[in-house]
């Protein structure tokens, strides 16, 4: 008998963690679970852990402001860009390296599905993958420097220095997680709404 993959979720969806369809993807499990997984192992300042649910609204922003004008379906695959983590949880590079292709592989799959769920293409392309990850990775230097103990040159070396006017006026936000998780699904609400 195969071992059993699948996760209740609170939207009372039954998700198969092995092999994901989009019919059991709810935006509402998405923010949930997102609101929960903290960022950096949990090792930030302040009261609130900084979850990944308020990375992916800053993720989206970032990726916004660099590309104005940009359709509202490639926002949403911004805010989307970490959905499978509200499952299979985050954890930092070096440890996704360690862990090997196993973890990528079901990501991948997951990402496809929630992509489908949300009428995105299941690979998105390449030049829109290259500027969500150039977004995420200014918010990863953003969280160093300002919440997670990083001075600005080790930050500097990991993640790239972002350039000034790119992150002017941007706070990392500590929130409890019924803030972030309904503005998470008002944001992806929002998109939806706007790419029809």
């Amino acid at each position: 008998m195969a071992a059993r993959a699948w996760q209740r979720m609170l939207s009372g969806r039954r998700l198969d963690l092995l092999d994901p369809t989009p019919m059991d993807i709810e935006v509402e499990d998405i923010a949930h679970g997102l609101a929960f997984v903290a960022r950096w192992n949990g090792q930030t300042r302040g009261d609130w852990p900084y979850s990944v649910a308020e990375h992916s609204l800053l993720v989206e922003e970032l990726f916004s402001r660099a590309n104005p004008g940009i359709a509202a379906r490639w926002q949403l695959a911004a805010v989307l860009h970490d959905a499978p983590e509200y499952v299979i949880g985050d954890m930092i590079s070096p440890v996704k390296a360690a862990v090997g292709p196993g973890y990528g592989e079901l990501d991948q799959r997951l990402s496809v599905a929630i992509h489908l769920r949300f009428g995105l293409p299941a690979m998105l392309p390449l030049p829109i993958k290259k500027a969500i990850k150039t977004a995420d990775r200014i918010s990863a230097w953003l969280e160093a420097v300002r919440i997670a103990g990083f001075q600005e040159t080790e930050a500097n070396k990991l993640f790239g220095k972002p350039q000034p006017e790119v992150i002017r006026g941007l706070e990392i936000r500590l929130r409890p997680p019924r803030e972030v998780r309904e503005d998470y699904v008002a944001r992806v609400q929002s998109l939806l709404q706007a790419s029809v």
